[in-house]
């Protein structure tokens, strides 16, 4: 006959696990149910990430500038020193032609000496550092000696000097890559943020913009200021030609612009050289703390690590190429933390 046994009861501590979970898993499910959805940002909260994003690519922007201008000037060294080092090594081949031609005339005349014979078998560096085989020599083959041992010493000198060039070189051209990655990245940063507009919201920001760009000089109250100089005004007036040309990082025109790119073409214009960086051209001259105190064609240098420049316009206005997704246009002075003038 069959056995009939009751079921094993689970024990109180099971049942107060399966409860305490179950309670758990409907709680969350209300948490879930009742949550708010995330929601997306607002357009001008979109604007001022995009905005801030926009500011580190053009502090990235100027040290993308400082890698260009010291990768410009050492080409030009390493150019230069290897220049000196071909014309240097032609004069000292020419210098043991000599000796040497002099070596077989007396090899011809059987009167060759052990210091020549020494010298077209080895190096002569230690000649000069024996009396007594400097005995041995004639004052014009000691002369030449002399020379050829100075030669030498200054073409191993530049020879280590363009080394050194040449490893900075790679290490400006890395930095180069480095920065142009890190504005590249940022502009991307800013578009992904910019596309997830709508197409109302987009218009009304490109909107905002236009009505910032202004694009000629009659909209703008520049007042009645005075240029610092001559060379200002002209700087100044050759900045006023390219208002309405777009910002792209790295340009210095004569299309586009960046912030240093207009400051530094329009100085050109005027006959005047100055640095290519924002952060450079803040020590190009003389420093003006007072916003009164600027005159037309001053350089206006904003925020504290000076990663912005424009040009004084007068009137509270400063002309410059603010950044990406904009044109050369004026702006009031105060829109931006000024750090001071510097008249060139």
């Amino acid at each position: 006959m069959a056995s009939h046994r009751r079921p094993k009861q689970p024990s109180r501590a099971r049942v107060t696990v399966l409860t305490t979970a179950a309670a758990a898993a409907v709680a969350i499910s209300a948490q879930a149910a009742n949550a708010a959805p995330s929601e997306k940002p607002s357009k001008d909260e979109v604007k001022a990430k995009v905005d801030a994003l926009y500011e580190q690519a053009e502090q990235a922007t100027e040290k993308l500038n400082g890698a260009k201008e010291k990768q410009e000037k050492l080409q030009k060294e390493i150019s230069t020193i290897q220049d000196n080092v071909a014309r240097g090594q032609e004069e000292l081949n020419e210098l043991r032609d000599s000796i040497g031609l002099a070596a077989a005339a007396q090899y011809r005349t059987g009167s060759i000496d052990s210091s020549l014979q020494l010298f077209l078998s080895s190096n002569p560096d230690d000649y000069l550092d024996k009396a007594s085989t400097a005995d041995q020599l004639s004052a014009q083959q000691v002369e030449a000696l002399k020379k050829i041992q100075e030669k030498q010493r200054v073409l191993a000198q530049e020879r280590a000097e363009a080394s050194d060039k040449l490893k900075d070189l790679a290490t400006t051209r890395a930095e180069l890559a480095k920065q142009k990655n890190a504005v590249q990245s940022k502009l991307a940063s800013a578009q992904k943020l910019l596309n997830s507009l709508t197409a109302a919201e987009k218009a009304a920001l490109a909107a905002a913009d236009a009505r910032a760009s202004r694009s000629s000089a009659d909209r703008v109250d520049l007042g009645n200021s005075t240029a610092a100089s001559s060379r200002a005004a002209a700087a100044f007036q050759a900045a006023q030609t390219k208002i309405g040309s777009p910002y792209v990082y790295g340009a210095s025109g004569p299309s586009s612009f960046d912030c240093s790119g207009l400051t530094s073409w329009a100085y050109s214009q005027a006959g005047v050289s100055i640095p290519r960086t924002s952060q450079a051209q803040a020590s190009a001259g003389t420093r003006i703390y007072s916003e009164s105190q600027l005159k037309v064609g001053d350089l206006v240098i904003f925020y504290g690590d000076y990663h912005h420049v424009g040009l004084y316009a007068g009137n509270g206005q400063v002309l410059h190429a603010p950044r990406t997704g904009t044109v050369v246009r004026y702006e009031s002075i105060s829109n931006m933390p000024f750090q001071f003038g510097v008249r060139i």
